[in-house]
């Protein structure tokens, strides 16, 4: 997968998750689809800090598949 496809699929995971905006998510590669993993802390209302990951299949083209988010 080329790097472009990558960016494309960042930049429709920012703007539909703005906390992760700015984050590189790490890339991992199987078969004809690519696993991108972005991970962040955001604040909850009570100031504690609170992990967030996101993981999200990409195929070939760059088009997300499916993401899958915690809590």
């Amino acid at each position: 997968m080329d790097s472009g496809a990558i960016e494309r699929a960042c930049h429709s995971i920012y703007r539909q998750y703005p906390e992760f905006a700015g984050v590189h998510p790490s890339v991992r590669q199987s078969g004809a689809q690519t696993l991108l993993i972005f991970a962040t802390k955001v604040k909850t209302a009570d100031g504690k800090s609170l992990p967030r990951t996101l993981r999200v299949n990409v195929n070939e083209q760059g088009a997300i598949v499916k993401v899958t988010t915690s809590r």
